[in-house]
């Protein structure tokens, strides 16, 4: 065999054989990728559960804020106070209550993702805005102002604090995805 044959059987090989395990090496890394957990979705559905569960503390505390802005009214004006005025507060205290429904959802989707702290802290504002419906109520004459915005106040605290803390939850679920 000739020389420059040999060479160029040697050359051709080896180029076969590079191709070859160029190819074996993508086909075994996309294999290797496809076989991976995919973490990026499930970070996103938790992503989405914490938006949900924002989603429906932002409607109790929309309501919460109807049904305070009335009861204070009713305070205000005593026996003077209108009865369609009453009206739309037992309305108002009708969504309210089916909107606390959704919270204790809101608080199983939390202990489903493990969020402990989460759970609590949102429990804790629905058991303010509770505390508030019991001290604040129709035509009451014997409370102050400030002791209605004193207990207003606890209730936004705990919010935030609430709000505060799913934040820094949503913060580090996005940068890991």
């Amino acid at each position: 065999m000739d020389s420059s044959t040999f060479i160029q059987l040697t050359d051709t090989s080896l180029k076969i054989g590079l191709g070859a395990l160029i190819a074996a090496l993508v086909a075994w890394l996309v294999l290797w990728r496809v076989g991976q957990p995919n973490n990026t979705s499930r970070e996103n559905r938790r992503l989405l559960i914490l938006e949900d569960v924002s989603a429906q503390v932002g409607a109790v505390t929309h309501i919460f804020a109807k049904y305070s802005s009335l009861v204070i009214e009713s305070i205000q004006f005593g026996d003077r106070w209108p009865s369609a005025r009453r009206q739309e507060l037992d309305s108002v205290n009708t969504d309210l209550v089916n909107e606390f429904r959704k919270l204790a959802d809101a608080e199983a989707k939390l202990l489903m993702l493990g969020e402990k702290n989460l759970e609590r802290s949102l429990r804790l504002y629905g058991a303010k805005i509770a505390v508030f419906r019991k001290q604040v109520y129709v035509c009451r004459k014997d409370i102050t102002h400030e002791q209605i915005t004193t207990l207003k106040m606890g209730v936004h605290q705990v919010r935030e604090q609430f709000y505060d803390m799913l934040s820094r939850k949503y913060d580090q679920l996005l940068a890991s995805a």
